[in-house]
């Protein structure tokens, strides 16, 4: 690389938002699953002025967003190519690496001699280790936890071991050690994709989680885009999840979001220290409170809600580009509550084109990797020996402009 295009680049990665037409749909029992076409469907239209402005109703139908675009967007959709559809796969494919063997599921709760050297670990026994949604194993299991303080173990349809206790039994301090206790186990053939820590308070009846999750995944097997934006001298800067995501690697610097509107005011902070910089966000909002809950009112009304801040992520890019994504799907209208394959949005914003040329038309990309590549080369670091195709060409981006 010769050197930056741009001072800064914002990646937002609205967590769960597919747009269906995945061509290996049918493999995951996902066929017709299309999250922001069906929410739409489901609550009789999104209104989404500012997304659609950016091309989000070309990509799919989606009822309310407009198939229109306004100049200086451009709008395309990309193909996952990794095996899986969680969370870790979708980020890290963004990133570069694409994974052949998906993390290991477990449909019928964990092994009994893994779950035997868990509670070795932590001097008492679990409850649960099953499948489960989040809210609702709370709601079954909160009141046995609160009288015999073993943590609440359940897994889901991704690769994940989840602990879930009460923030009066347990403290933020012990849940976490359990959980980095239970990542050390869980190697080899339950080398899962992430433990998750979930916090939850309030009274029987009425428990909710509280917002500090933190998720304990594997690392990267090699380096990532992060790493290499590091080498080129530019600041990562990590919103949300994404530090977790990545184990730290490649992330100059990290913070957590107790909401999307949290996580929003964190990237816009991010979005004024001085270039180069890399902004990476994860809004989880759409996929933990809606999609994995099978609200699509709730879902459609997160999306409107994000819609009306996408203004202020756009005025602070000062010369940057934005480029939205997703990481999987999490249709809110199908019977399963896990997440579905699908092929996700790629918008981007602050490209230099003039009102005489039309919005850019990015296609259906191969791999979730153009997204990084197009991140590496807008800031001038070396993506070589990393998946995917920078689409940088596209956007009429150059070192004049």
């Amino acid at each position: 690389m010769t050197g930056a295009l741009v001072p800064r680049s914002l990646v937002v990665v609205c967590d769960s938002w597919g747009v269906g037409d995945a061509p290996d749909a049918a493999a995951y029992g996902d066929e017709g699953s299309n999250t922001l076409a069906n929410t739409a469907e489901a609550v009789g239209g999104i209104h989404a002025p500012n997304l659609a402005s950016l091309g989000l109703g070309r990509l799919t139908t989606i009822r309310g967003v407009e198939a229109t675009a306004a100049q200086g967007s451009a709008a395309g959709r990309a193909t996952e190519r990794s095996a899986g559809k969680d969370t870790t796969t979708g980020h890290w494919e963004m990133m570069g690496i694409r994974l052949d063997e998906p993390f290991p599921l477990y449909p019928d709760g964990f092994p009994a001699d893994l779950i035997q050297s868990f509670e070795r670990e932590i001097g008492r026994p679990v409850l649960g280790n099953r499948p489960a949604s989040g809210t609702e194993i709370i709601a079954e299991l909160g009141e046995e936890h609160l009288r015999s303080g073993s943590p609440i173990v359940y897994t889901s349809g991704d690769s994940v071991f989840q602990i879930a206790s009460h923030r009066s039994v347990v403290d933020l301090a012990q849940l976490y050690e359990w959980s980095r206790a239970a990542r050390r186990l869980l190697t080899g053939p339950h080398n899962v994709g992430r433990v998750i820590a979930r916090p939850f308070e309030g009274e029987p009846g009425a428990f909710v989680r509280s917002p500090e999750r933190r998720d304990f995944s594997v690392p990267p097997p090699g380096p990532t885009v992060l790493d290499r934006l590091q080498d080129a001298g530019v600041a990562v800067l990590a919103v949300g999840k994404i530090q977790d995501i990545f184990s730290g690697q490649g992330i100059t610097e990290g913070r957590y979001s107790d909401s999307n509107d949290h996580g929003v005011d964190l990237t816009l902070d991010y979005l004024r220290r001085p270039p180069p910089a890399f902004v990476f966000a994860n809004l989880v909002d759409f996929d933990s409170k809606y999609g994995h809950r099978n609200d699509p009112s709730g879902y459609a009304a997160c999306i409107e809600a994000f819609d009306r801040r996408l203004p202020e992520l756009i005025g602070a890019l000062d010369g940057g580009v934005l480029l939205i994504t997703g990481d999987h799907g999490c249709d809110p209208t199908t019977p399963p509550t896990d997440h579905s394959r699908e092929r996700t949005p790629l918008l981007a914003a602050g490209l230099p084109r003039s009102q005489e040329e039309g919005p850019v038309d990015l296609g259906t990309r191969e791999s979730f990797s153009d997204l990084g590549q197009t991140v590496a080369e807008l800031l001038g670091a070396d993506g070589g020996g990393l998946e995917g195709s920078s689409f940088v060409d596209l956007l009429g981006i150059g070192a004049s402009s």
